[in-house]
């Protein structure tokens, strides 16, 4: 899951930013509207958290830009206001869900990840292939019912490849939405953790490769 956090408070920002990695997630990090607006123009997410009170461009009219243009993100917007009417407009500008400072972590992951399943085509609970089971809620992957132990990353682009249903996966998708912006395109990163996930899920092998295409379960 790739997820943008537009927050203008750095610290908050980067504690943010590093829990949802360890999470497992991907995460952008910007500090105001307009970046929000760049950002989202050329990267695809699935979850903005999006702090209400930005510099340059207010978090309204972000919201607002996104669902005029049919951006495909849910929005998670933060705000230190309490007010019922700033909850109302908040959610009025496109806003799908709302989260009044301060927060408890665990349950910002836990809505961060409400709102990603909302923005992909249903699936079910638990991802089953054969004697392959992941439970994306509970951060569980079984395999012939032994627990698998996975990275961060290992579990992710194992959900994604589940999630596909048999479609091929290419490695600029998993690149895309597994990886953050920082990740070097030209490293074999994809394949390194593909190699380290085939390992990780043992014989016989699930993980097809398709020459110029990608991968698939």
């Amino acid at each position: 899951m790739r997820v943008l956090v537009v927050e203008d408070h750095h610290g908050l920002a980067e504690t943010l930013a590093a829990g949802l990695r360890r999470e497992g997630m991907a995460v952008d990090v910007v500090s105001d509207g307009a970046a929000a607006l760049e950002r989202t123009a050329v990267n695809r997410y699935e979850v903005v958290v999006l702090d209400r009170d930005l510099p340059v461009l207010h978090g309204d009219e972000v919201c607002r830009s996104l669902t005029a243009g049919g951006y495909p993100a849910r929005v998670l917007m933060l705000t230190a206001a309490a007010a019922i009417e700033d909850r109302v407009d908040g959610l009025s500008s496109g806003a799908d869900d709302y989260l009044p400072k301060p927060f408890a972590f665990a349950e910002l992951v836990a809505r961060v990840r409400a709102l990603a399943r909302r923005s992909q085509p249903a699936l079910p609970p638990v991802l089953v292939r054969g004697d392959l089971r992941l439970d994306p809620g509970r951060r569980v992957a079984t395999r012939a019912g032994r627990r698998l132990e996975l990275s961060p990353k290992e579990f992710t682009v194992l959900e994604l490849l589940l999630a596909a249903q048999g479609r091929v996966v290419s490695a600029e998708e998993l690149l895309e939405r597994a990886w953050d912006e920082a990740a070097d395109p030209f490293t074999g990163t994809v394949k390194v953790t593909i190699s380290r996930l085939r390992r990780r899920l043992g014989d016989p092998p699930v993980i097809e490769t398709l020459p110029q295409a990608g991968y698939r379960i």
